[in-house]
């Protein structure tokens, strides 16, 4: 009987040290494995390549110097921000996100059901606006880019996420969690903060928030830290028409801003490194973080430097304050990593811009200071206060639409501009050649932002019976066809081909090649978004003061800014090359990449080095940035080469783009309009 008990007691024993030893087995192998990789983008709104220096940008440069400096960069066309946004959250291009512009028709009036209160606004929404994304997504299940984000693949694999910033791109990055619960905003996964940000004390439980709520700890964190629970404005604590508001634009009589955005990126890099960081780092999951920078690009729309020159334009002070702000928000978040080495050794930041920057011109063509005919500049226009807004010989805001109804011999009516219900039309007609006393007058009107519905009559709220409509949007607009009729497409393509301030025209596949433009698939365009897509889309003008300096480049820009001010959306190169850069311990030390990258890059090639498999519905998607990584052998380098539309066979123009492919995409640097049968890489920086 003792010996029985003494054999169970040693299989005890043996069972048990054969467990310590699985156990420690397991806790061996686990430690082994490497630790799963950190991200942080960081996004410089507008910030272009020749900005970065070791003097004004220490922060970018170090970045760019030390780890990879991607020389050969490229933001996708048209380049606005919000389209830029949805290839940066989701690595597709645009014309599987249907993110086609900052301002686009979108087929229904947004909040036609009520959503957020409101009543039923334009069908030519502005994408920067929380509310307006919201809405898109309940018109198009729950995501109207179609595609997985990012940040929403991160947090699917047990990552930490947030996404930080200026309104508008910053919730882009997962989109699909601002979809409305009970037509208010619900809680959602990622912690995202931005402009709209507001704590309403009276709903605690968040049960009808008024802006995209943070999370309770978030919130908890930041009171105990004395952090504003509401963002701060634009205006640095100055009154709103201050020059010393970040957001005053000025008019054309008094310039715009004068200072940088500082308190209101103060307080988000407060938010990101005093907050959300520290939170993930107690956490015991990786993360996913981006910081959209509103500056430089706010400052260099706004700046109050240049009013009505092309000189000093974007390249004043003001400019360059917004620079260095940018510059000092990357240079707190990297600092935050210096002082957690465990979690910077494990952690890769990718900063790239979504787009670059050009001075606007409101009448000049060229360098030689040849100044537009068009009919749309030939008049005065007042504002609703009845202070001269344009002068004349300047393009007005909506230049495109007023100059297009007056060709086609009909009316323009202003979609952003609604009558009383029980009116004889849905909208405002923009009055072109009398007054309300039907006289004739040279004080025209322009539409209020710069949108049109083009048509004798347009009863439908959508716009769908107008026989074009025009999306303004700055450096390009959009222009849709709702018939589809291709006779009329032709039409309006003969027409914008004659106005002397078109740069490059591109037109829907489905209407046949129609000389003088090229398709719109030329330019990735053509894919699986939900979203209507344009039937063609108008480049404007871009000259350069001194031929090839990118840092000169001015743009004709359809915008209510003024001349002087900045803008971005045209096809010049200083637009297309934004400036990107990674660093970290995925990433080569001190590698100049002249290999083609762009920003549908960035997240297949941040997915790979998470692990992460992205879902995909469309197949315009980004390549893996293959050749960044350590370890890998450098490639060789496109060549740049034409792609040239038959010309027209009246004038002889024609749209030429110039674009590199690589690894099986496209990468597009610029485009022009050009009679000359000599076509060669660096012509359109020439002109």
């Amino acid at each position: 009987m003792m010996k029985r008990a003494l054999l169970a007691a040693i299989a005890v024993l043996l069972l048990i040290s054969f467990a310590n030893a699985q156990k420690a087995a397991s806790h061996q192998s686990e430690s082994a494995k490497p630790a799963r990789r950190n991200v942080i983008i960081f996004v410089a709104d507008g910030l272009r390549h020749g900005s970065v220096n070791a003097k004004d940008t220490p922060a970018l440069y170090a970045v760019r110097t030390q780890g990879v400096n991607f020389a050969n960069s490229f933001s996708l066309f048209p380049t606005f921000t919000t389209a830029n946004a949805s290839a940066i959250a989701t690595g597709h291009r645009l014309g599987d996100t249907g993110d086609f512009s900052n301002g686009i028709w979108v087929g229904y009036r947004v909040f036609d059901t009520g959503n957020f209160d409101h009543g039923p606004w334009t069908s030519v929404p502005f994408l920067e606006n929380d509310e307006v994304l919201s809405d898109l997504d309940a018109h198009n299940h729950g995501n109207y880019l179609n595609e997985t984000t990012l940040l929403a693949a991160a947090r699917d694999n047990g990552y930490n996420t947030a996404a930080i910033g200026k309104v508008g791109p910053t919730a882009i990055q997962d989109v699909a969690e601002l979809n409305p619960v009970a037509q208010r905003f619900g809680v959602p996964k990622t912690i995202i903060v931005d402009d709209a940000t507001a704590y309403n004390p009276y709903d605690p439980m968040n049960i009808m928030p008024l802006s995209i709520p943070l999370p309770n700890a978030l919130v908890t964190r930041l009171m105990k830290l004395g952090l504003p629970l509401d963002a701060p404005a634009r205006n640095n604590g100055f009154a709103d028409n201050s020059p010393y508001s970040n957001g005053y634009v000025g008019n054309m009589s008094a310039p715009g801003t004068l200072r940088s955005n500082k308190v209101q990126q103060d307080w988000f890099v407060d938010v990101a490194t005093k907050g959300v960081l520290p939170m993930f780092a107690e956490a015991d999951k990786p993360f996913v973080m981006l910081f959209w920078s509103r500056d430089p690009d706010g400052s260099q729309h706004d700046e109050g430097d240049s009013l009505n020159q092309l000189v000093p334009g974007i390249n004043g002070p003001t400019s360059k304050m917004g620079v260095a702000n940018a510059d000092h928000n990357l240079q707190m978040i990297l600092k935050w990593l210096d002082a957690h080495p465990k979690i910077k050794a494990n952690t890769d930041v990718f900063v790239t811009s979504d787009h670059g920057f050009a001075t606007i011109s409101r009448r000049e063509l060229d360098r030689t200071g040849k100044r537009t005919m068009a009919q749309s500049a030939q008049h005065f226009y007042y504002n609703a206060a009845g202070k001269l807004d344009t002068k004349q010989q300047y393009l007005p805001s909506g230049f495109l639409a007023i100059d297009l109804a007056w060709a086609l011999q009909t009316n323009l009516w202003d979609p952003d501009s609604p009558m009383p219900a029980g009116s004889h039309t849905p909208f405002k007609q923009v009055k072109l050649t009398m007054d309300e006393y039907y006289h004739p007058t040279d004080q025209w009107e322009h539409p209020k932002f710069g949108n049109g519905f083009i048509g004798n009559y347009v009863y439908k709220t959508d716009g769908s019976d107008a026989q074009a409509i025009v999306a303004a949007n700055g450096g390009s607009d959009l222009i849709y066809v709702p018939s589809k009729n291709p006779e009329k497409v032709k039409e309006i393509v003969k027409l914008v081909l004659g106005f002397d301030y078109v740069g490059a025209v591109f037109v829907d596949d489905q209407y046949g090649n129609i000389p003088g433009t090229l398709p719109l698939s030329d330019i990735d365009l053509v894919g699986s978004a939900v979203i209507p897509r344009p039937s063609i889309v108008v480049a404007f003008k871009t000259f350069y003061l001194k031929p090839g300096n990118l840092m000169d480049a001015i743009q004709v820009s359809d915008t209510g800014l003024q001349e002087g001010q900045g803008n971005h959306g045209g096809f010049g190169r200083e637009v297309t090359f934004n400036n990107m850069a990674a660093i970290g311990p995925d990433f080569k030390q001190g590698y100049v990449d002249e290999a083609p990258v762009a920003n549908s890059d960035i997240v297949p090639t941040l997915a790979k080095i998470l692990g992460i498999t992205m879902p995909s519905t469309g197949k315009l998607k980004g390549r893996v940035i293959e050749e960044a990584f350590k370890g890998q052998p450098t490639p060789k380098v496109p060549p740049v080469k034409p792609v040239i539309a038959t010309p027209d066979p009246k004038t002889g123009l024609r749209t030429v783009m110039f674009m590199q492919q690589f690894d099986g995409q496209k990468y597009f640097d610029s485009a022009c309009m050009t009679t000359s049968k000599t076509i060669e890489p660096g012509m359109c920086e020439k002109q």
